[in-house]
């Protein structure tokens, strides 16, 4: 902080607030980036897919099966038969609800027939399976 002095020989401070204006501008940008950047579940190393599928533009239900076979459904840890009963309330508010199943390539075969099992139990006829799509 410098100080200068007027025509009247009063001193003043000068204080330049661009380097602050800057840092927030920046802050900003950076909690924009962190709040818009998130996606439903969880990140899981998915399997690579055959061809390329495209989902509705209905409200999808993501759930996901970790790599150690535990359920989240739109990333909210869930047992099965919490997973049943969430999906029945949302069932009753959207009857042609689209759902992903998004398993980790690790996981064991089992938890993932067990979310689909879910899925034919209360009539859901819109299921994907997430994979990645294949380079080339």
């Amino acid at each position: 902080m410098s100080m200068k002095a007027d025509s009247e020989g009063k001193a003043y401070d000068d204080i330049n607030v661009t380097p602050m204006v800057d840092l927030y501008l920046v802050l900003l940008l950076i909690f924009i980036i962190m709040t818009t950047a998130g996606l439903q579940g969880l990140k899981v190393n998915l399997p690579k897919e055959s061809a390329a599928q495209s989902l509705a533009k209905k409200k999808i239900q993501a759930i996901t099966v970790s790599d150690d076979g535990k359920i989240f459904l739109n990333t909210v840890p869930v047992t099965l038969d919490e997973l049943t009963q969430r999906l029945t309330q949302q069932k009753a508010q959207t009857p042609d609800m689209p759902v992903v199943i998004r398993g980790d390539s690790k996981t064991e075969y089992k938890g993932v027939m067990d979310v689909l099992n879910v899925c034919t139990q209360l009539g859901i006829t819109e299921v994907n399976l997430a994979t990645k799509p294949l380079k080339g």
